[in-house]
């Protein structure tokens, strides 16, 4: 891995002058209305002055957590907040994180870093001019740089979405990607208008906050959302088009494992030399006082090697180190600004979003499913092949560029009217299939399909003629697909036993609407079913029929062993009884919404019980569980005329401590609801909760 000379960002985090920190004053005519649930819609005369903008607006909602996550991406973490982001710290350099900032920063075109300039200058003045809302441990986080911008979205990609931190980092925690998104065409619609929903699954927190917010000039007005720290709205949609985004199956990285020879290791048939570097970390112990920690960085021609043993090291290789793909930022502002599929079409081509699929649609109707991402070109192999750990010895298995947009699956206005993506592989965007893995090399993508993409396909098969209530409805569907699978089965074979607690325990499931609904009774039985049946299998298959490509929307199915299914419907029966008091107990009893004060009943479970709307929980106190992730940022949008959206996010649409934002949202989730979204100005104006002129008055 090359490595990238750091002077000039370095002063700049230690507080010197840098090209990167503009010198530029507030924007002259900007204004900010703040609607009743905390959402920013800015007005500017042009983009510098909508970026400075949306720099203002993420920090009046997210100040103290943008500057933790700017000091995260910096590798100053634990000298600025402490020793517990140490390893991240080590992490961000030895993937060279900042490296990798400076350079592209340095690549970006004119506009866009100017963009990038105006939305820190947003930041920076916002801090100057209100100081009381920045925290006392990240005020030296300031100010803010372009560089900050683009090492946040580094880290987001290296060491979230691109990368197994985990194979090689044991103290890594890591979450089940996920995301659902649909594209309805008009023939599938039943007021003739393309439909959209947008639905990611991310935790509740941290780098993967978002903030919903419509920016508008001459020529853009996008509705949308952006994770904390991003210049550009993400997922958005304006009066023509919008898409969505869901993590894809491309394997973006590699591990290489090297032999050690001497000082160096060995590659074509002779000994290479690692290229070093050392870095020295400063760490704040709890009571002030800074200690050095100093690391030793070796690189191979693969990458940072990340982990050693005996004689061998492991070396690490994703896209985005080699080759750069620093326009993600232009690709999405170039996005937001398209009215037509042609134009969209031209603004995706560059394909600088690593991996991510998008999903489309617009008011001419059309849909789409891209495969997009940069995946490498690799010489051979299947996905088994490169998810394992490569030799690294050969030059043969050393991928130095990634495919063009042209050889990327894409499902472009298919004939049965619909396009989804609930984190599958390309082949099943919709059916009968337009793109088959037959077509492509077989490192392209895995066959497998699991349960909530097979339960997402099915909800989109049954509705010939989508209403809009329809589809806010099946936009929150919990119906358990997991339970469809097995528990006629499960049923028919408990019905003969002769245990009061499995006959209990049989009347309730046979009666049980099989959703993760709040009210719904069944469910908390049916997963500490599922649990105690998997502790009996072990590492076996618990189905009797596993996925087949032949029939993938109706499979797996079945019990493997169904003496150790009884066995463990009687003891989850006595666990269920002994830990609630009861066996019918609701859902929402067990799975909480608490965030803050409140204290609410949850809707939804993991993606693992086929339950297409994701809620996934931690345990609490009394055996209950909290919400910590999934449904995210949620928008459901109808190309009507005008456009007509709803949009939700679960936990709010501010961070900052004392907003009123923070929870607003969190009993509307609840219900399974979803709130308005304002667009034109006299909506906004309707629904004000506060003006911001940034042209000097407040």
């Amino acid at each position: 891995m090359r490595n990238f000379v750091l002077a000039a960002v370095l002063a700049t985090f230690a507080g010197g002058c840098s090209p990167s920190v503009p010198a530029l004053a507030p924007a002259a005519r900007a204004e900010i209305l703040w609607d009743s649930y905390g959402v920013p819609h800015i007005y500017a005369a042009n983009r510098r002055e909508l970026a400075h903008a949306f720099g203002w607006a993420q920090m009046q909602n997210h100040g103290d957590l943008l500057l933790r996550l700017y000091a995260q991406a910096r590798g100053r973490a634990a000298e600025l907040l402490g020793p517990d982001y140490l390893a991240e710290d080590r992490w961000t350099w030895t993937v060279d994180i900042p490296g990798l900032a400076t350079r592209d920063y340095a690549l970006q075109r004119p506009e866009m870093r100017a963009h990038i300039d105006a939305f820190v200058a947003g930041i920076n003045d916002f801090a100057r001019e209100h100081p009381e809302l920045i925290g006392d441990s990240v005020r030296a986080v300031l100010p803010v740089t372009g560089v900050d911008v683009l090492a946040n979205q580094q880290r987001l990609a290296l060491a979230r979405f691109l990368t197994s931190r985990g194979q090689v980092q044991a103290e890594t925690r890591t979450w089940q990607r996920g995301s659902n998104a649909w594209a309805v065409a008009p023939s599938r619609s039943a007021s003739g208008h393309t439909l959209l929903l947008a639905n990611p699954h991310l935790p509740w927190s941290d780098i993967f906050t978002w903030i919903e917010a419509q920016y508008s000039m001459p020529g853009v007005n996008l509705y949308g959302g952006a994770l904390v720290g991003s210049p550009v709205l993400q997922i958005a949609f304006n009066d023509d088009l919008g898409w969505t985004h869901t993590v894809n199956t491309q394997d973006t990285e590699d591990l290489y494992e090297l032999t050690l020879s001497g000082n160096g290791y060995r590659y074509d048939g002779a000994e290479r030399a690692f290229s070093e570097r050392v870095h020295v970390l400063r760490v704040r112990d709890p009571s002030g006082v800074l200690r050095d920690d100093t690391l030793r960085i070796r690189s191979s021609i693969h990458g940072p090697v990340v982990a050693t043993k005996p004689g061998k090291a492991i070396a690490l290789r994703v896209v985005g180190m080699v080759p750069a793909t620093p326009y993600g930022f232009e690709q999405w502002w170039d996005m937001g600004r398209a009215r037509s599929l042609r134009e969209f079409q031209r603004a995706i081509r560059p394909n600088q979003i690593s991996g991510q699929n998008i999903i489309y649609a617009d008011r001419a109707g059309h849909i789409l499913a891209f495969y997009g991402g940069n995946m490498p070109v690799r010489s051979h192999g299947n996905g088994n092949y490169w998810a394992g750990i490569v030799p690294g010895d050969s030059s043969s298995t050393l991928w130095t560029t990634v495919h063009p947009f042209s050889d990327l699956p894409m499902t472009l206005d298919p004939p049965s009217g619909w396009v989804q993506n609930a984190n599958d592989p390309p082949w099943y965007a919709t059916f009968p299939a337009v793109v088959r893995p037959g077509d492509y090399p077989p490192y392209f993508g895995p066959q497998g399909m699991g349960l909530r993409p097979q339960r997402s396909v099915q909800l989109l098969e049954s509705d010939s003629s989508f209403t809009w209530s329809e589809f806010l409805r099946d936009a929150r569907d919990t119906r358990m697909e997991l339970a469809d699978r097995l528990l006629d089965d499960l049923l028919l074979l408990a019905r003969a036993s002769s245990s009061d607690t499995v006959r209990r325990a049989t009347d309730l499931l046979a009666h049980w609407d099989r959703t993760a609904d709040a009210s719904s009774r069944g469910g908390v039985l049916f997963v500490q079913w599922w649990t105690e049946y998997g502790r009996r299998m072990g590492a076996r298959s618990r189905y009797a029929q596993p996925w087949s490509a032949v029939n993938p929307l109706n499979s797996p199915d079945g019990l493997a062993d169904t003496a150790a299914a009884l066995a463990a419907l009687e003891s989850a029966a006595q666990t269920v009884m002994k830990t609630y008091g009861a066996l019918d107990v609701p859902w929402g009893e067990v799975f909480r919404l608490r965030l803050d004060t409140l204290d609410l009943p949850g809707n939804g479970a993991s993606g693992a019980y086929g339950v297409f709307s994701v809620v996934d929980y931690q345990p609490d106190r009394n055996h209950r569980f909290h919400a910590v992730g999934g449904d995210s940022y949620e928008a459901v949008i109808e190309f009507s005329s005008p456009v007509r959206a709803m949009s939700l996010v679960a936990y709010g649409n501010a961070s900052r401590t004392g907003s009123p934002h923070r929870t607003d949202q969190l009993a509307l989730f609840s219900r399974k609801e979803f709130k308005p979204v304002w667009r034109t100005r006299a909506e906004v104006e309707a629904h004000l909760e506060r003006r911001e002129d940034l042209r000097g008055g407040r």
